[in-house]
């Protein structure tokens, strides 16, 4: 069976709990092999999930709806697109077009933060769920 990495842009999300509420929720999905988020805060963040075939749009759009936030854009792609979109990346940086900056947070990173956030508690976030004072 072959990887299908889907992109799903995600608004609303300002802390580390809201990526754990976002990757525990994705991840619950069957096929899903890992998710990843570059928490943009107050922004668009990017979540990348890894997964053993194509999933359900309306189930990725579930599954951020229940985790508390709103989904601009879905994307999919398999591996061989992806490593041809990296080598693209790779040639335009060779050519001079600047480094290219990705934070990845992994779902214990994503906990850990969580966790160091909740303790801060100094006003919330606006997430409703971690008091983390963002």
């Amino acid at each position: 069976m072959s990887t299908t990495i889907t992109t799903v842009d995600v608004t609303g999300m300002t802390c580390g709990h809201c990526v754990s509420a976002v990757t525990n929720e994705l991840e619950a999905l069957d096929g899903v092999d890992n998710v990843t988020v570059n928490l943009e805060v107050g922004g668009t963040s990017h979540v990348t999930v890894f997964s053993d075939g194509p999933l359900a749009e309306d189930s990725i759009r579930g599954a951020i709806d229940e985790a508390g936030y709103d989904v601009s854009g879905i994307s999919s792609r398999g591996t061989a697109e992806e490593f041809n979109r990296l080598a693209d990346v790779r040639e335009e940086v060779a050519a001079g077009a600047g480094p290219q900056t990705v934070q990845i947070v992994s779902k214990d990173e994503a906990e850990a933060a969580s966790g160091d956030a909740s303790a801060e508690g100094s006003g919330g976030c606006g997430c409703g769920g971690c008091g983390c004072g963002a």
